[in-house]
């Protein structure tokens, strides 16, 4: 049976000692319950630190014995370990950073040694248990470089990665030491999760610009594998929070709360200590609401529940504090006697507890400065089943994706937020209902259950496509039928895109002139009699002839405008017209001016936008609006656009490689024909290739050739195979 392993930092369990004595809890977190339906599905293991160091060896196997009963595996770590790698690394460096808390972040060499220390370790502990056709699920911050651990020491394996924070702009993310180090380990997954869109769209803007791999349609092409990025917004045990009201515990819990409270409207706020959390800020908001709206007075109430959280460290001791003080101040100023404005409760609160108070709650005051999920807004939702009740939800929080019906604020703006409580006051109990019921609707249907499932079948998904991509790479069995092939072969006909196929990449066009290598293959080529070498490239009839004119090989330029076969003049395909480009050509200007980097490549008959040296985002975007911008201006023109690696083409309609290589093909009967090429103009060229043909695309890309080879330099050694 198909197992799946879930890592995270912590394990589903709480173990507490006491009198030398263990005991063990379960978890009760949005995570564990995610999972439960998994677990049920699949053979499972789940493996993560158990909260506590043992003291012995003793008390290891005592705490991997009970363990072992709920499928979970222990990770050991030890005291310097978990200053450094969880209280250092994970929390002083990226969960400050990914939130934006910039000014809360530290870059210490040491910390980062050992959170990838910690990540071996966790690499280890895995390694051993993982079967072939496994799964593994990887979560959160604090594994960030364990995809790429696994994928070195099984290739093969099928990882999914989801992080649970936000993923910070390029700008944010740009300021880690350790950037590259950190987008390198996530790509080792197959699949990588983020709670919306704009965390995974950050994401792969980082990956373009700091790792300079290719991104599109979502997937990222590195390597000999293809990454695919999604968002799965995180989901909550609905119909549990929905029924919650009905039990009679809750019942009871909702009594002893309302029996202390005797104001008519209750404002619940409800977070973990965390200066992400927009504690103050909301505080400062409260109290510019008594101050401008005196008739509340007595009548409102806030009940700010703050679950204690990293009390030892610095930042979150001072923040504490000036709660602390500010609730003091706020209840001094505006409170009577036997009213404050402000119920102040630091701790947690059982399950039964907080689902009372969502049920007696008249309005959700939810203002994080920035949050990669919130489920508390979904479970006071979920809460509200056919009942009144408001949401007030931060803009910057994941979930407000989600929760347009809510009231959405700036939790920086606190007028925004004082005209937010205003509003949620006297909104009519029907539009409270009907915003509820859409909302609870959305939150209903995508689960934490779906949540998972959809995870784990889009993982599933994309190791399909993996294989289905490794299934047309190049293999040894391949290589070998091709060198067989053409040695038997007494006429040839190879066809060889340039630029990415022959040689690099370059980012400046004049720096890809043939080298010394390059040329000592081509002249091998074109030396044996039975061939029929044709460089077929994109580039221009007059750097086509500098570069190769001196070989014996046929040449076609400009994407098969121009050709010249070995021993007369260059030809022009058909006869074509260049008045277009006086009316194309100040539009591509206009394109330059506003895109820094870009320039025009004038071709005989073709005008190309390049924008491989200005900024990727930037370039992307412009490329994006030229497209549209030609394709209105070019409806009437017998024109077509191409669009390559960094540049858009346009040229005659008609006009393309396969077309060209057509001139070649029909010719004669060719015992074999090979054809490489890199991007997508070379799909004409594949397309126009008769079945027994070989046909091989570099990069791993979905394209109609029949292989897929990893860059020029394997495409250099088939070819040197071929002519040894």
């Amino acid at each position: 049976m198909q197992m799946i392993h879930i890592v995270s930092n912590r394990l589903p369990t709480s173990i507490s000692k006491k009198n030398n004595k263990l005991s063990f809890k379960p978890s009760a977190g949005g995570l564990a319950t995610g999972l439960g339906s998994l677990y049920k599905k699949y053979d499972s293991l789940w493996l993560g630190w158990p909260g506590i160091i043992p003291t012995n060896d003793d008390e290891k196997n005592e705490i991997k014995k009970n363990l072992v009963q709920d499928r979970m595996s222990p990770v050991f770590l030890g005291k310097d370990d978990i200053e450094k790698y969880y209280e250092g690394f994970s929390n002083n460096t990226i969960w400050p950073l990914f939130h934006y808390f910039t000014q809360y972040t530290h870059y210490h060499q040491d910390q980062w040694e050992a959170y990838v220390k910690v990540n071996n370790i966790f690499c280890d502990e895995l390694i051993d248990k993982i079967r072939r056709d496994d799964i593994i699920w990887i979560h959160d911050y604090h594994l960030l470089l364990l995809p790429q651990m696994i994928r070195e020491r099984i290739p093969d394996a099928t990882i999914g990665f989801f992080l649970h924070i936000p993923f910070p702009s390029f700008e944010i993310f740009r300021l880690l030491p350790w950037r590259k180090e950190i987008l390198a380990g996530l790509l080792g997954a197959d699949l990588i999760g983020f709670h919306t869109f704009d965390y995974g769209r950050h994401f792969m803007s980082a990956v373009t610009r700091i790792a300079g791999h290719e991104v599109k349609m979502n997937r990222i092409t590195h390597e000999d594998r293809v990454t695919q990025v999604d968002c799965f917004p995180m989901g909550i045990d609905f119909d549990k929070f929905a029924a919650a009201p009905k039990k009679q515990a809750v019942q009871r819990e909702k009594k002893k709360f309302l029996k202390r409270l005797t104001s008519s409207k209750i404002i619940i706020s409800i977070d973990r200590l965390d200066y992400s959390k927009g504690l103050l800020q909301r505080l400062e908001a409260y109290d510019m609401f008594l101050r401008e709206n005196p008739e509340y007075l007595e009548k409102i109430v806030l009940i700010m529940v703050v679950v204690p959280s990293r009390s030892q460290v610095a930042n979150y001791q001072d923040l504490k504090h000036q709660i602390d003080e500010m609730v003091g101040r706020i209840n001094g100023e505006h409170g009577s006697v036997g009213w404050i404005p402000i119920v102040y409760l630091y701790r947690s609160f059982s399950f039964n507890a907080l689902s009372a108070l969502y049920s007696i709650a008249d309005i959700a005051l939810i203002t994080p400065l920035r949050d990669g999920m919130n489920l508390v807004a979904k479970e006071f939702i979920a809460n509200k089943k056919d009942d009144k009740g408001v949401l007030i939800m931060s803009e910057l929080a994941g979930s407000a994706d989600e929760l347009g019906e809510a009231i959405l604020i700036n939790p920086n703006d606190q007028r925004d937020i004082v005209e937010a409580l205003k509003h949620a006051l006297v909104m009519p109990e029907e539009e409270q209902i009907k915003r509820n019921l859409e909302m609870q609707h959305k939150i209903k249907r995508y689960n934490v259950k779906r949540w998972a499932e959809d995870f784990v079948e889009r993982l599933v998904q994309a190791k399909e496509l993996q294989n289905s991509l490794k299934i047309k790479q190049l293999s040894a069995n391949s290589t070998r039928k091709i060198v067989t092939s053409y040695k038997e072969a007494e006429k040839r006909l190879i066809f060889l895109d340039y630029d990415g196929t022959l040689v690099p990449f370059f980012k400046n066009p004049l720096d890809a002139k043939p080298d010394n290598e390059l040329l000592e293959i081509l002249k091998a080529l074109a030396a044996d009699s039975r061939n029929s070498v044709v460089i077929i490239s994109g580039r221009s009839q007059e750097i086509i002839e500098e570069w190769f004119g001196e070989l014996e090989i046929d040449l076609v330029a400009e994407h098969g405008v121009w050709l010249r076969e070995l021993g007369h003049t260059w030809e022009m395909i058909d006869s074509l017209s260049q008045d277009w480009k006086k009316d194309i050509n100040p539009i591509l200007d206009l394109y330059v001016e506003r895109t820094p980097g870009s320039f025009v490549e004038e071709k005989g008959y073709s005008l190309v936008w390049h924008y491989r040296k200005a900024d990727v985002g930037l370039g992307e975007l412009r490329a994006r609006e030229l497209i549209d911008t030609l394709n209105y201006f070019t409806g009437n023109l017998d024109l077509q656009i191409l669009e390559g690696n960094k540049v858009i083409e346009i040229k005659n309609s008609g006009i393309n490689k396969g077309r060209a290589a057509i001139k070649w093909i029909n010719r004669e009967e060719w015992p074999f024909i090979i054809g490489i090429g890199d991007d997508w103009t070379d799909e004409d060229l594949f397309s126009a290739m008769p079945d027994q043909a070989f046909s091989i695309r570099v990069g791993f890309v979905s394209t109609l050739a029949k292989h897929n080879i990893k860059s020029y330099i394997q495409v250099r050694k088939l070819l040197r195979d071929m002519i040894d």
